[in-house]
């Protein structure tokens, strides 16, 4: 008798596998938004694709009569340029403070303890902080993403410093290296892979701060935009929001484990997630 616990599906069967819970989730939805509005055609909660087709074009092709802007787009503009500088200055401090941690034991035995203490602190409780002192410009909504997921990358660049086997570096300095040689010619480069499935494994994190600092303080942006419309329960815009947002993080996602496979094969031949 197989086992179920041996049973895998061909290419054919995996992809069916893989569609059928999104068709499911479409399926119910459907039928669930018509018979609400078949109820009453002004129900607001579950919209139908025309409806959502339709509050989207105002949004996303007809320019806004107040800014003369594409709302969508302008607001996708702000949040992806909020969300790069956030996560780009996160991986460069969380790359430096991982590196110098876990290569010098000095370094390590001061910085180690602070960093600890700093991942626990929630960071959204530091975000009035934040606005009190940078105010509710763009430079409070950024700080907040690098705060939030900076000490991740960090301390798990920490311990993947600490993974390298000391015999690299032993042999290293057998060759002559001094200190800097051994962190930019040996710990830096197995890093580099391992800082992009970092960044990765954050991007999640990185956008529930940037919608949050979007929904209390911002004038544009895919946060700002939800939480604005929703006090008129405008789901036909909201739910084609969260699921652009989806795509666009589905897609970070993908261009970094791409971006992954190409520029560094023998970390994917090594058995990496």
């Amino acid at each position: 008798m197989q086992r179920l616990v041996n049973l895998r599906p061909g290419r054919a069967g995996a992809l069916f596998l893989g569609m059928a819970p999104f068709l499911l989730i479409l399926l119910v939805y459907i039928t669930g938004s018509q018979a609400r509005l078949a109820e009453n055609e002004k129900d607001k909660l579950l919209p139908s694709f025309s409806q959502m087709g339709e509050a989207m074009q105002r949004i996303a092709v007809e320019p806004s009569k107040r800014t003369g802007k594409i709302d969508f787009w302008q607001d996708t503009g702000s949040s992806l340029r909020r969300l790069g500088l956030g996560v780009a200055i996160a991986a460069l401090v969380g790359l430096t403070l991982g590196v110098f941690t876990g290569a010098i034991p000095m370094v390590g035995a001061t910085i180690s303890p602070l960093l600890t203490v700093i991942s626990l602190v929630p960071p959204l409780a530091l975000l009035p902080i934040l606005f009190i002192v940078f105010g509710l410009g763009e430079v409070s909504k950024v700080a907040l993403i690098a705060i939030g997921i900076a000490p991740f990358i960090a301390r798990d660049m920490l311990q993947r410093t600490r993974e390298i086997p000391a015999e690299q570096l032993v042999k290293a300095q057998t060759l002559g290296a001094n200190s800097a040689q051994i962190i930019t010619r040996v710990i830096l480069p197995q890093l580099m892979p391992r800082l992009t499935e970092s960044v990765r494994l954050s991007l999640g994190t990185a956008w529930l701060f940037l919608i949050s600092a979007e929904a209390i303080a911002s004038t544009d942006g895919l946060g700002y935009r939800i939480f604005l419309v929703r006090r008129y329960m405008s789901m036909d815009i909201i739910l084609p929001y969260v699921v652009w947002i989806t795509l666009l993080a589905f897609l970070f996602d993908f261009l970094l484990r791409h971006a992954n496979r190409k520029l560094f094969p023998w970390y994917e031949q090594g058995g990496a997630a």
